[in-house]
């Protein structure tokens, strides 16, 4: 699986992208999140308050509940305004 980071996302976790291979039981994106919060510093206060982080999977919008899976490009985000 392929994890892009954009904007503060970034900055935080310190890397724009990255391959991971996170175990079996992680089934969508919120599992995802909390595999990569389990990992430590710097995900677990990267991902904090995830509830305002984006998400997209393939270049597709995505839910929390959205499935994941190995051969995947998921995108985090913070919100995006427009003006």
């Amino acid at each position: 699986m392929h994890i892009r980071y954009f904007a503060w996302l970034r900055q935080r976790v310190g890397v724009a992208e990255e391959t991971v291979a996170p175990p079996a039981e992680v089934g969508d994106v919120a599992g995802l999140l909390a595999w990569l919060k389990a990992r430590g510093a710097p995900y677990d206060t990267a991902f904090e308050p995830d509830a305002a982080i984006r998400v997209a999977i393939n270049q597709v919008y995505a839910r929390r509940e959205t499935p994941v899976h190995a051969g995947d490009e998921v995108a985090f985000f913070p919100p995006v305004t427009g003006g």
